[in-house]
C-alpha cells in the first residue's frame, strides 16, 4: 500500500518562507521521480517542482524558479519543497507525487502513479 503523506501547509504572510515535507512509504524500490503539485478551486493542478531521486537533477515550473527549492533525504524517503518570497498567488493545496516511470519533459504533468492527500498553504 503505497503512502506518500504531506506535512508542513499552513498560513503565511507575503514574503515569508515555508518548507513542505512528503515522505513516502510503501513503494517497492525507490520511484523515478517524485514532484510537488499545486492547485485552487476551479483550476487545473499544476506542475510545482520535481526531482529524480537517484541523481537529485531538478525541475521547475517557471512560476516558481529562484524561490522553491525542491531537495531530498533518502535516507527518510522525503522530498522537500523548501518556498521563499511567497506571494498571494502561492495560495493553493499542495500535493507530493511519484511515479517509477516518467517521460523526461512531462514530470510536472499531473499524471504522475502516486498521489498524496494534499496540504494548504495560504499566502494572505
Amino acid at each position: 500500500h503505497v503512502q506518500l503523506v504531506e506535512s508542513g501547509g499552513r498560513s503565511v504572510e507575503p514574503g515569508g518562507t515555508l518548507t513542505l515535507s512528503c515522505t513516502a512509504s510503501g513503494l517497492t524500490g525507490r520511484p523515478l521521480c517524485m514532484a510537488w503539485f499545486r492547485q485552487t478551486p476551479g483550476k487545473e493542478r499544476e506542475g510545482v517542482a520535481g526531482i529524480y531521486t537517484s541523481s537529485s537533477a531538478t525541475i521547475y515550473a517557471d512560476s516558481v524558479k529562484g524561490r522553491f527549492t525542491i531537495s531530498q533525504d533518502v535516507a527518510k524517503s522525503t522530498v522537500y519543497l523548501q518556498m521563499n518570497s511567497l506571494k498571494p498567488e502561492d495560495t493553493a493545496m499542495y500535493y507530493c507525487a511519484a511515479d517509477s516511470a516518467v517521460v523526461p519533459g512531462e514530470e510536472l504533468l499531473p499524471d504522475l502513479n502516486y498521489w498524496g492527500q494534499g496540504t494548504q498553504v495560504t499566502v494572505s
